[in-house]
């Protein structure tokens, strides 16, 4: 193994043990909107939460869920992207960002997730490899699109 790979290898560990954004909030939450998804190959689930601002910017996200390594430290790494950003996230750029990364994961390694764009998820781009995998770390995202559209 690489030593990239190795550092990549344990950035998913890292993620999967101390996970950002775990946790769900009260579904009172003021402009909250859910979606639960499940990959019925491996039995990966995730609920994940989205809060809104008024001026139609992603708050914050929040998960729960169980499953192997890979789908869970793709949940938290989702929820850094999100939270990191201090006025919100654009639903736009939201949209933009779970293409691209959907894209780059269906690529099966030609196409490299981007560092600069999606931090530590860029760690994930060595699962496109891996058919199997792909699903894994796209749950949190699906989830993401689903819960976005479902706050209109």
């Amino acid at each position: 193994m690489s030593g990239l790979e190795s550092l990549y290898q344990e950035l998913i560990l890292e993620h999967s043990k101390r996970p950002h954004g775990k946790g769900l909030a009260p579904d009172s939450t003021s402009g909250a909107a859910t979606s639960h998804q499940r990959n019925p190959i491996c039995g990966d689930e995730i609920t994940l939460q989205v809060r809104m601002n008024p001026d139609d910017t992603v708050r914050d996200v929040t998960w729960d869920g169980a499953g192997c390594s890979i789908s869970q430290a793709s949940a938290s790494m989702l929820a850094v992207l999100v939270d990191d950003r201090e006025d919100g996230m654009p639903r736009a750029e939201a949209t933009a960002l779970i293409d691209g990364f959907r894209t780059a994961l269906r690529s099966r390694g030609t196409i490299p997730i981007d560092e600069e764009t999606y931090g530590d998820a860029e760690a994930l781009s060595g699962v496109s490899k891996y058919t199997a995998r792909v699903k894994c770390a796209m749950l949190a995202w699906v989830a993401f699109e689903d819960a976005l559209a479902r706050s209109s």
